[in-house]
């Protein structure tokens, strides 16, 4: 992704708004538009890393990253492959699904801290490397494929208007 074409459009922006104090006004701006080039792709790239954290939390297990390749921003979409559960014997496995999609009411993430012996992190962070994601989302990817609920069901959640954690769920009207 070029972000040249919004720097430029934000500078021609400031020259014109300069352009209403005067010859002044307008030199300097000029002159602070060329500094300002580096600091405006800083915000860009830290506001579309925002926008793909927000896309990655409503698509796990799957991913968004932004990875910059020769200056420029790139994004990146990991999607999940898709794990196959043993079938017990005497079963069909037609209408099951191992990573279950999780219901619209259960998008909202939450926090965790997770305290994890110095040999199994870098463990874990290998296997991300290994699948090109960040450690949060192979940690959340090997979560929901081990839960392995039935298709279109999350996991049990408090009751509503039950406090659970920090958290108060429940309707409001």
């Amino acid at each position: 992704m070029d972000l040249t074409r919004y720097v430029d459009d934000l500078q021609h922006r400031l020259a014109t708004a300069a352009g209403a104090g005067g010859d002044d006004a307008r030199e300097l701006a000029l002159r602070l538009t060329a500094p300002l080039d580096a600091a405006v792709r800083l915000v860009l790239l830290d506001a579309l890393s925002a926008a793909a954290a927000e896309i990655s939390a409503e698509l796990a297990p799957g991913a968004v990253d932004v990875r910059l390749r020769a200056g420029e921003p790139e994004f990146v979409v990991a999607v999940p492959a898709p794990v196959a559960a043993p079938v017990p014997t005497g079963t069909s496995p037609v209408g099951t699904s191992p990573a279950a999609a999780p219901d619209a009411d259960a998008a909202a993430t939450t926090r965790t801290t997770l305290r994890l012996p110095d040999h199994l992190k870098s463990q874990v962070e290998v296997a991300a490397a290994h699948d090109g994601v960040s450690v949060n989302t192979w940690l959340v990817r090997t979560v929901a494929a081990a839960l392995d609920l039935p298709p279109g069901r999350s996991a049990p959640q408090a009751a509503p208007g039950q406090r659970s954690g920090d958290r108060v769920t429940g309707w409001v009207r």
